[in-house]
């Protein structure tokens, strides 16, 4: 084995970790949402924890990417610690698939249709479905399958490189002496579990191993200790995502960790000394790709049938590895967007409109809080409005940040939508949020004044408000369910709000030249009516938004223009019915 052999074994080393990397990548952007949604999924029931689990990392093929993701989700508070026992479990196992995989290239047979199945003769043909459906293809989905393609073509390249620059190594007498060492099971176990936390990859550790195997030189008392070594390494990715994440979140590592160091050593002493009492004599025999991907899952599957009923003393060993401090509640807060989401820009979009759900309804609440105070004021809720609006900006500044970064990662056409959606929204919500805040000063100023309104101008506002409520439920309702029916209800009662101001403020008109009102009045109505106005506005933004982001064609101005100039039949009669129910006292 030469210079060139060895630069051949890192150059096939790095196509194939970036054909899984690209891989793993468009595998989860196909998902999309669904990821999200499956995880979501997750109970107490460790069973369905574990299939999940193992689906998860069958689609992402990562098991240190699905580890990293629960740390995310521990961190940010949408996930409990219990819960990712069985993930983790069932990641183990649905990395497995990436070896049996990867066996297919020891594949030797002179059939035609078995030959078919190795790499080498397989592999230029994915590659060229892969680049057609990439570069032909206009659907950002068959893209993304003809990236899977391409990936998983550079992926077995990177294979075949490999096999390739180790096969002189079954003649090297110092190689032959190398591998005695690894008769040593620990030796094995330490050496599998340094070699892939350095390269952070189990699945390019085994590829390397299986290629190894292709020489005829690794018996299974040699391949056996380095396969469960090779489970502990892949924890070195997890260790590293824990860094600077709340205590719960690391108790996330510690639990993958405890799982792979404790089911390694229980097989380990069970195994060997099973060996020393029976003697196997297929130790000393090679070992091929294949029996290296069976040794691989029967390793994951047994540690995992014997840990599963133990899933909760995993969770008692990681708090008391990691115990609670007495400023826990202070130093321990959740993250209420973590950052290590965005390796899963899927996952990172389904939780940005999450979080957008809580601006939508806060602001809501906001309002409604503020409204309440405008015949009776009270220093309590004007507090708590206060703080509301200053929550609602921090809730923006970090949404935005947070989507902007989002934005430049790989994302599928609907969660670049979705996050063109949010990123307007959040803005409607914030400011009507500050629209609270007029109301409440509004209302205070009265209070301190002891203005009140008349009985009429009250009752007018009585209806006023009330129909900015049911346009507040109507579009955060829409929003959050992202129901086109109820977002196409909410323009028609923008358009009775706005006619209800204009009638209200001639009324006080009226009312001021007959003397019924004091004209200290006049500006906080004029002021008031104006907010009102604008916060039917904002709320008719969102429901726009909604419509125009299902229609990709529709755009703001021309939807509302179209809108008002046909007057669909549904138009006319949702505007018919607001018209009726919010009549002022004395409208015709």
């Amino acid at each position: 084995m030469d210079i060139f052999s060895i630069f051949t074994l890192c150059g096939g080393l790095a196509f194939f970790l970036f054909g899984m990397h690209v891989m793993s990548q468009s595998l989860e952007k196909l998902a999309g949402g669904k990821l999200e949604t499956t995880l979501r999924k997750m109970t107490s029931n460790p069973f369905k924890s574990l299939g999940l689990g193992a689906g998860i990392t069958v689609a992402v093929q990562s098991s240190s990417a699905v580890t990293v993701m629960l740390v995310g989700l521990v961190n940010s508070g949408i996930m409990t610690l219990d819960q990712t026992v069985g993930v983790i479990m069932g990641s183990n196992i649905g990395t497995t698939l990436t070896a049996w995989i990867l066996s297919m290239a020891g594949i030797e047979s002179d059939n035609v249709f078995i030959s078919l199945l190795k790499p080498e003769n397989f592999a230029p043909v994915i590659a060229l479905m892969g680049i057609a459906l990439f570069m032909l293809s206009k659907k950002k989905k068959r893209q993304d399958i003809g990236m899977i393609l391409l990936g998983f073509s550079v992926l077995m390249y990177g294979m075949e490189l490999m096999k390739n620059a180790v096969a002189p190594l079954a003649e090297m007498p110092e190689f032959q002496s190398l591998l005695v060492a690894f008769s040593v099971p620990i030796v094995g176990v330490l050496f599998g579990a340094v070699f892939t936390g350095i390269i952070q990859s189990s699945a390019a550790s085994v590829g390397i191993l299986q290629a190894l195997s292709m020489t005829g030189t690794i018996s299974y008392r040699m391949a056996i200790p380095i396969i469960m070594g090779q489970n502990i390494g892949t924890c070195v990715t997890a260790l590293i995502s824990s860094i600077g994440v709340n205590r719960n979140a690391k108790r996330v590592t510690v639990v993958h960790m405890s799982f792979n160091i404790i089911g390694t050593v229980i097989c380990m002493l069970v195994f060997y000394g099973l060996d020393a009492l029976m003697h196997f004599a297929f130790l000393d025999k090679a070992i091929n790709p294949v029996e290296i991907a069976f040794v691989h899952s029967i390793f994951n599957i047994v540690t995992t049938i014997i840990l599963l009923p133990f899933s909760n003393l995993l969770v008692k060993l990681a708090n008391r590895i990691i115990p609670d401090s007495k400023n826990s509640k202070i130093e321990d807060k959740t993250v209420w967007l973590d950052e290590r989401l965005l390796a899963s820009p899927p996952l990172a979009t389904s939780q940005c409109r999450q979080k957008a759900k809580g601006m939508a309804k806060v602001s809501k609440t906001a309002l409604q809080d503020a409204i309440g105070m405008m015949f009776k004021y009270d220093q309590k809720t004007a507090d708590k409005v206060e703080a509301t609006e200053q929550k609602l900006d921090t809730m923006e500044d970090k949404l935005a940040t947070y989507m902007l970064k989002l934005s430049q990662k790989e994302l599928t056409e609907a969660d670049s939508e979705t996050i063109t959606e949010l990123l307007h929204t959040i803005g409607d919500f914030e400011r009507i949020g500050d629209h609270a805040i007029n109301i409440v000063k509004i209302a205070q100023e009265m209070s301190e004044s002891g203005l009140e309104f008349s009985e009429e101008a009250k009752a007018d506002f009585v209806t006023l408000f009330a129909a900015i409520t049911e346009i507040s439920e109507l579009a955060v309702n829409a929003f959050n369910k992202n129901d086109l029916a109820l977002a196409s209800k909410v323009e028609p009662l923008e358009e009775v709000i706005d006619k209800l101001t204009a009638k209200i403020k001639h009324k006080h008109i009226e009312r001021m030249q007959k003397g019924l009102c004091k004209p200290e009045l006049g500006v906080h109505i004029s002021n008031l009516l104006i907010y009102m106005e604008r916060i039917s506005d904002h709320y008719s933004n969102v429901a726009v938004i909604i419509i125009q982001t299902a229609h990709a064609n529709v755009y703001k101005h021309d939807y509302l223009n179209e809108l008002r100039a046909e007057r669909s039949p549904q138009f006319i009669e949702s505007y018919n019915t607001y018209n009726h129910k919010y009549r002022l006292a004395d409208s015709d």
